[in-house]
């Protein structure tokens, strides 16, 4: 299977955010001699990229990800091509929008963090997608039965009744999504164990559960199990700069030691790897579903 860079999971996939740093960690010496001078080169150089936006391409070869087989980018074009009106929900900086090559009359997206609002603006609008500024939080901003489909790649939260809401009867919601435990060995390495209910979240049959509360069909739910690798520490700064929800508050100063030791262990031993989970998921709204009779988007 082709590795790419790593792309970004979401939230809900990390662990508890009430959780505090981990105490636990064992120290280890300092870094001494050349291993303290690297640590050093790749730490500086990877604080000093900027990490708005979902541009992960800084982490090419000193960093993978296996993608999964369906490939979501190529799928989502193909349904993009064939609808009237469409929403992408958290479309980041819009790097996975923009890649379709065609895009239906009317195209929505919707961003709440302010950095990846102005990429995908500049990204989007050229190929006239209206950008939304929305908080990832209920009620969507658009009328009853506004789009034929909507799209997201790694939501932060899939607010069903709000999707199955905005969907016209017979559209169709196409998603990828971070399942289960994902990253969860380098999560541990910084905070210590995670909680069980950490382990049991983004379970991809409750999403199917609560796609069907909503009154929606699924019609395809995959799950795959892949492999990231992080070949030095430059790379896991980066990702955890950029990905901030999967240690928050991250900061060298403040995971110095947790840094160092796993600087040595790559040093040592070779890439760091942590498994991922991703779940493809498309429901529909069957085509005799009642509607509220409010006026939507391009109606």
């Amino acid at each position: 299977m082709p590795k790419q860079p790593p792309q970004p999971p979401q939230p809900p996939a990390s662990p508890d955010r009430a959780l505090p740093p981990a105490s636990g960690h064992t120290p280890s010496p300092p870094l001494t001699g050349a291993c303290a001078e690297r640590f050093a080169a790749l730490v500086a150089e990877a604080e000093a990229v900027p990490v708005d936006g979902w541009d992960f391409s800084w982490l090419e070869g000193r960093a993978t990800e296996e993608r999964p087989s369906w490939g979501y980018a190529r799928a989502m074009a193909e349904r993009l091509g064939r609808a009237r009106a469409a929403l992408d929900i958290q479309t980041g900086g819009g790097e996975v929008l923009a890649s379709a090559p065609t895009l239906p009359p009317l195209m929505v997206a919707t961003e709440s963090w302010p950095p990846n609002v102005a990429r995908a603006t500049a990204l989007l609008h050229p190929r006239g997608v209206a950008v939304v500024v929305d908080g990832d939080e209920p009620p969507l901003p658009f009328g009853d039965g506004a789009f034929d489909l909507v799209v997201s790649r790694h939501p932060v939260t899939t607010w069903w009744e709000e999707i199955a809401r905005v969907l016209a009867p017979g559209g169709t919601y196409f998603s990828q999504q971070v399942g289960p435990a994902s990253v969860f060995a380098l999560v541990e390495h910084f905070r210590g164990p995670l909680p069980p209910s950490a382990y049991a979240a983004r379970d991809p049959e409750r999403a199917r559960a609560e796609a069907e509360a909503a009154g929606l069909v699924v019609t395809d739910l995959r799950s795959e199990s892949l492999e990231t690798a992080f070949f030095d520490i430059g790379a896991v700064v980066h990702f955890l700069r950029k990905v901030v929800w999967m240690v928050p508050g991250f900061t060298v100063d403040a995971y110095r030691p947790q840094l160092e030791s796993l600087h040595r262990r790559i040093e040592a031993e070779g890439p760091f790897t942590a498994r991922t989970t991703r779940f493809l998921v498309e429901a529909r709204k069957p085509t005799d579903a009642p509607q509220n009779g409010s006026r939507g988007a391009g109606r």
